[in-house]
Parts: structure tokens; sequence; C-alpha cells
């Protein structure tokens, strides 16, 4: 497996204010994505606020209410969804994907997806600060890099 590098570098975004929104299932894996989204937005001086729901479908509400709350530049939502022995991976994985999906076609403020959707608890493991990547800093920068881009093209 091959792990993301990025083309470049987060840019500093003065004044940006970024909601962190993770479900409190799976939460021993989502609180290691936030708190790696946090400290990587901090480092860059960028302002932040945590929120949490129930579990990954919550998301996509959450998400939209703050949206509406007009006050982020952007909103990254952290989850994780792990396969089991029934359809339930499924329709979770579909209706957060479609969720997040519909709030970045339909809003104008960007919605950064940090929602890991994998077989087993290591794997997830390893994609959150693991050996395989850390999620949440990749989200925070993210975020960053799609503020700029919106700024960006509101200039022209």
């Amino acid at each position: 497996m091959s792990q993301h590098t990025p083309t470049t570098k987060a840019p500093r975004v003065d004044g940006a204010n970024i909601a962190i929104l993770s479900a409190e299932w799976n939460g021993h894996i989502n609180q290691r994505m936030v708190d790696s989204a946090a400290a990587a937005l901090k480092e860059m001086g960028t302002k932040h606020q945590i929120f949490y729901v129930p579990g990954a479908v919550e998301l996509t509400f959450g998400a939209s209410q703050l949206i509406e709350a007009s006050v982020f530049d952007a909103v990254i939502v952290f989850g994780t969804v792990i396969r089991g022995g029934t359809p339930h991976f499924d329709y979770v994985c579909q209706s957060v994907t479609q969720g997040i999906t519909a709030l970045n076609a339909d809003c104008d403020t960007p919605v950064i997806f940090g929602v890991l959707t994998v077989d087993n608890e290591q794997d997830a493991l390893d994609r959150a600060g693991g050996p395989h990547g850390d999620k949440g800093r990749e989200c925070a920068e993210a975020a960053l890099k799609m503020i700029a881009f919106q700024r960006q093209v509101q200039q022209l």
C-alpha cells in the first residue's frame, strides 16, 4: 500500500476557523484523528473547535448544522466504520459518503472527509497515526488547502 504524499505544504490561512466533528462510535480510533488534527491546526496557528455526534451517519447532519452556523471556514468530519458480518457496513458507508458529498456539492463551506472505512480495527489504527498514515493531520492540511483555494477563487 502506498501512502499519500502531499505535493505542497498546507498554507497558513489567516483568520481561519475550522470545526472538527467526530463520531463517538469507535471513539478510541476517532479521538486519535481528532487529537492529531487539532495539534496540526494549533501548530499552524489556526483556530478550531471540536464537536461530537453519536455515530458516522450523524456526521452529515452535524456538519450541516455547523455550516449553517456560518462561523466556520471548513468542517472536518472523523469517523470509523469497521466491516462486520452484516450489510450494515455498506449502508453506513454509503450514507455518510453520499451525505458529505452532497454537502460539498451544495454548500459554500468545504467538508473534509476523514471517515475510515476498513475491514478491521487494526487497519483503522494503522491509518489513524500508525504505519499507513496520519488521517488527522492529512485532513487538517486538506482543510487549510481548501480554504486557501476558496479564497483564491473568490478573488477572480
